[in-house]
This record gives C-alpha cells, structure tokens and sequence, in this order.
C-alpha cells in the first residue's frame, strides 16, 4: 500500500509539473505498465482530482479544472512562499520571488471558473514590486508562468522603451527577476531571436496558443544571460536617488545603464549600479541634472571626495 501511495503522489506531482503527459512517458518515468498508469489515473479521480484523457497516438493525461479545488502537493519552498504572501497581504505588499510564481501557476490550473475570476481581487496574486514603483500585473504573471510551464506559445501587446506598441508572439521560456524586476526571456517568432520582455510593460491580457518544441537556452545561467543582454547586470553596488528632470529625458538619456521610474511632477527616480563608487559618482556628475535623496551613504561620500578634487583643481593657477 506504501508504494502505492507513494506512486500516486509522485504521479500527481508529474502532472502539476507539466500540462501534458503521453501514457509511455508517465510509464516509463514511473518504472511501471500503462496500465498501472490508467489505474492510478483513476485513482487520482476518485480522490477528486480532474485528470483528463485523450486518445490516439498523440494521446495522453491532463491535470484540469474542476467543480471543486482539491489539494495542492506544493513542495517546501512553495509552501513557505505562499505562507509568507498571505502574511504580507495582511500587513502590506512583499516581493514575489521564483517559488510564489510556481505556486501561482499550479493554484491556477486547477481553480474553479468562479474562484478564478474572483482571484484579481487576492494582493496575494496582484503583486507590486515596491521597488520598481510600478504594479506588476497578477493574471500576466500566473499566465506566462503556466506558458513556460506547458511549453505553449504566448501573444501580448506589448510597449517598448521608447513608447512603440508592437504585438509580440513568441515561445516563451522562463521567468527570471533581478533589480526589482520581472523579465520573460522568450524565442521571438516573428524576429527569429532570443528576446528579453519587462513584465510591467505587457499590456492587456497574455494569450495562449499552440504547444512548441523547446530550444536549447542560450546559455545554462539564464538570469546571467538576461542580464547582460539588458547591460544591466548584478553590480556590487546599487544605487537610488531623485532626479530633477521629467522622466522621459532621463530614461532616454539612462537607456539600459539603470530603471527610471516617475516621481512628482517634474522629478523621477533612478535606480542604477556600478562595481565602484567613485567610477559611478563620476558618471553621475555629467549628466546635467540636479540630484538629491541620494542612497547609498557610500555614493554621497564619493560624491564628497569628488566635489574636492574638483575644488581643488579650480583653485590651481
């Protein structure tokens, strides 16, 4: 009976993995027959999970939704991530990390019609990264979450930096987060090329398409990769401060170097980073706007040791 249970667990944690099954492959992951399969599928009903089944050569095993939603086998780290974003819906929002997304991909598959369309209404699912200043769009996350998951295809509207608009279809691949940010790296259909995408700039609702065969990733480390296309990599440093001018200009002027966010009417906020104060503080120093809530301690100090070279050097016949 032991292993018994355990095969019908470790089946029902193969179906939450992927979206779709053929009979051979549950088998032979299993170490078992296709038959024992079908028995443990229906098992797996019994119990009030909504296993569906098609036939044919291409046939196979789906986990879907039903009328009811039955228990989630989330593994530690899922459990711990929805544990702490219940806690933070009470007391304020929280940054959504890798693990929460898996959970919201798997809660999502199986939900109900009407529990899901009560769901934008949960902070636990509508996240906002407070970092960035910006909402990011719970139903967008969850979606492209289960996209990468159930290797379909994605579309989306989408708005680059500079404020085109642009439908974007696309395989999509994995979820990454750096720098208070949520990126999709994605194989570009119509461009042919591996393609970074800002969750916070998807517009409207992400709609599925048709199953894809993956590609190998660009590069194993996939948060390095995206971060380097962006030229916005983990520095040993980073840096936040108020920028006196509108935020058009110096998000035009930043480019990829930092993420610039609105502030008041006439101000914006800059976020950017470097492995050397100094050589930062330096660079900071020509652009031609007024600074000030500058943070860290350390950038305000090589502001300071800058300021008296310069001093220093005026005072030099």
């Amino acid at each position: 009976m032991a292993d018994t249970v355990h095969r019908v667990l470790t089946l029902l944690a193969l179906l939450h993995e992927r979206r779709f099954w053929r009979g051979d492959e549950l088998a032979d992951t299993l170490g078992v027959t296709t038959r024992c399969v079908r028995r443990d599928v229906q098992r797996l009903r019994d119990l009030g999970y909504p296993v569906h089944a098609s036939s044919g050569p291409g046939g196979g095993y789906t986990l879907g939704a039903g009328a009811h939603l039955p228990p989630l086998p989330l593994d530690d780290d899922e459990a711990l991530a929805v544990a702490v974003g219940l806690r933070a819906a009470a007391t304020g929002p929280v940054e959504v990390r890798a693990s929460a997304v898996r959970a919201i991909a798997k809660l999502e598959a199986v939900l109900p019609a009407g529990v899901r369309s009560r769901l934008g209404a949960l902070e636990s699912v509508s996240v906002e990264l407070r970092g960035a200043q910006q909402a990011i769009d719970g139903d967008v996350l969850a979606a492209l979450a289960r996209a990468c998951r159930d290797e379909v295809t994605a579309r989306f509207a989408y708005v680059a930096a500079d404020g085109r608009r642009s439908q974007r279809r696309l395989e999509p691949y994995r979820l990454v987060h750096t720098h208070t940010r949520w990126f999709l790296l994605a194989w570009d259909l119509v461009r042919a090329d591996w393609r970074t995408f800002r969750l916070d700039r998807i517009e409207g609702r992400v709609q599925r398409g048709p199953r894809f065969t993956p590609r190998e990733l660009p590069d194993p480390d996939v948060a390095r990769y995206v971060s380097e296309r962006l030229g916005a990599r983990v520095y040993r440093y980073q840096a936040r401060m108020r920028v006196a001018a509108p935020t058009g200009v110096v998000r035009a002027e930043i480019g990829a170097y930092g993420w610039v966010e609105p502030a008041e009417p006439g101000f914006c906020w800059l976020e950017t980073g470097a492995d050397d104060l100094d050589a930062m503080a330096r660079w900071l120093a020509f652009l031609d706007w007024e600074l000030d809530r500058v943070e860290p301690a350390g950038l305000r100090e090589a502001f300071a040791r800058l300021a008296g070279r310069l001093e220093a050097a005026s005072a030099t016949p």
